[in-house]
């Protein structure tokens, strides 16, 4: 629990205006414009930052290319870099309740949520990826030439790096990107989502605080459509790290042609929850409650597409539709609140539209449907059920606590896999079954790039990513730092 004091010593701080993070400088944009934040429980602004522009990018991006080509950074061991990384994740926990109530005022989420799950998360991920620095090894290769020689390979940083986040878990995805990327040996420029910038900014002051020499880490707030399109066109940039809409995602993959510079993409999905009849239910109905309906729906993995077996269809239904009910709708920073807000206003009005959309489409609705009447941006959680997969419910995104079911009978179980994958998306599924062959078999079959059997958690080790148009690459383990090297052949005769 996090006193009202702290609450209160937070909200007083942010009457101080934010700026952005260029090199050992904490400066305006260039043309001196700022944009509002706003809490999307109740529309008020907590507080104004940088509207950083085409020239803010060009100095960020210039001062990140010194740091890397010239700067300490390049020539810090392995071992140093891992100790500021590390640093910096013991720093993200002395800073937890703070780096918390941030988060929630921007993003709304419960602050049990941004307390206990986002921010140790950040602060793990630091630590997880400090070990990386010191383990990025090549191997020798045995080699079939006519004379005698010696080959071996190493990974070298990529250089200069744009990090495109989202705004629906800024901290965690900005520290996903950020710690392998600096484990790596990257120079980066951080572009966080202007609907949240705050703990962006505060992370940035961490950062100074851990001792990283200036310029590695580059923070610039402001519009994707402007400081985001120009991180991604700039041609000193050679890598682009991107979270977010594949609508978007799309807009990356035209703007890196200039230089080809390489991408990784985690973009949306439309994932499948399947339940077999043999299903333990008291597992499986709170899973699919919190797999849809946590953080309001606002998670590119949240399991949208509900297939239930018909023997069970009707007691799932009802299980979660008893959940929804019970979920105390509020300000994230109340702590008995289970459901907050929607990020803003143009996402209410996106959700409620689509469940507009599916009603009118011939979707029943089991629970909810509704905005609610209150200020901010809230929206009961939903359960639609006679959807079909001709409908927008059906096909396309939602990003809200929007759960769309349907049942299938025994005579289509050899047709599931082919259901659960008629999609544009492959992001992530969900199998609930007490026959673990059947459901390996349908993991085999599913093409998402995570499929979790009976729950399970993300777990930093695991590589993330999507199918499809679900995204590029992988993040999370090894792989998660080796997108940001380029792996280099060396070959030398004896």
């Amino acid at each position: 629990m996090i006193d009202a004091n702290t609450i209160a010593k937070v909200r007083a701080g942010l009457q101080t205006p934010r700026r952005m993070l260029i090199g050992e400088q904490w400066v305006e944009a260039a043309d001196g414009s700022r944009l509002e934040t706003k809490d999307p429980a109740d529309e008020s602004v907590l507080t104004t930052f940088p509207n950083g522009g085409v020239e803010d990018i060009d100095r960020a991006v210039k001062t990140a290319r010194e740091a890397f080509e010239r700067g300490p950074w390049r020539d810090m061991t392995p071992a140093a870099r891992a100790r500021l990384i590390w640093k910096l994740g013991d720093l993200i926990d002395a800073n937890a309740d703070e780096l918390a109530v941030l988060e929630t005022f921007d993003n709304g989420k419960p602050i049990g949520v941004s307390r206990n799950l986002d921010v140790p998360f950040a602060a793990e991920r630091m630590r997880y990826n400090a070990g990386w620095a010191t383990k990025l090894t090549g191997e020798t290769v045995p080699l079939s030439l006519p004379f005698e020689a010696v080959a071996y390979t190493t990974y070298e940083p990529v250089g200069v790096v744009g990090h495109i986040i989202a705004w629906n878990a800024p901290l965690a995805s900005a520290v996903a990107k950020l710690a392998p990327s600096l484990a790596a040996g990257c120079t980066m420029v951080l572009k966080p989502a202007e609907d949240t910038p705050l703990t962006a900014l505060r992370l940035g002051e961490l950062i100074e605080q851990a001792g990283f020499p200036a310029g590695v880490v580059n923070i610039v707030t402001g519009t994707g459509e402007v400081a985001g399109a120009a991180l991604a066109a700039h041609p000193d940039v050679d890598k682009i790290s991107f979270t977010g809409s594949t609508e978007v995602g799309k807009m990356l993959v035209r703007a890196a042609a200039g230089n080809l510079k390489r991408l990784t993409l985690e973009l949306g999905g439309k994932s499948p929850v399947i339940v077999l009849p043999d299903a333990d239910l008291d597992k499986a109905i709170p899973a699919i409650a919190n797999g849809i309906f946590f953080c309001t729906g606002q998670v590119c993995t949240a399991g949208s597409r509900l297939f239930a077996h018909g023997k069970v269809f009707d007691d799932v239904i009802a299980g979660v539709a008893d959940i929804a009910r019970s979920m105390k709708i509020g300000p994230g920073i109340d702590p008995e609140t289970t459901l907050g807000p929607l990020v803003n206003g143009k996402q209410l009005q996106r959700v409620t539209g689509y469940i507009r959309s599916g009603q009118e489409d011939g979707a029943k609705v089991a629970v909810g449907g509704n905005p609610v009447d209150r200020s901010g941006h809230f929206v009961e959680p939903t359960i639609l059920t006679n959807t079909r997969p001709d409908m927008a419910v059906r096909r396309e995104e939602i990003f809200g606590p929007v759960l769309c079911a349907q049942s299938f009978s025994d005579e289509e179980l050899d047709e599931l896999a082919a259901q659960a994958n008629d999609t544009t998306y492959g992001l992530a599924a969900n199998i609930y079954t007490s026959n673990l062959s059947a459901a390996h078999k349908l993991a085999r079959r599913i093409r998402a790039g995570t499929v979790k059997i009976n729950g399970g958690g993300l777990d930093q080790g695991v590589p993330a990513g999507g199918f499809k148009q679900s995204g590029w690459g992988r993040e999370y383990g090894r792989d998660g730092v080796e997108i940001y090297t380029e792996k280099k052949s060396v070959i030398a005769t004896l």
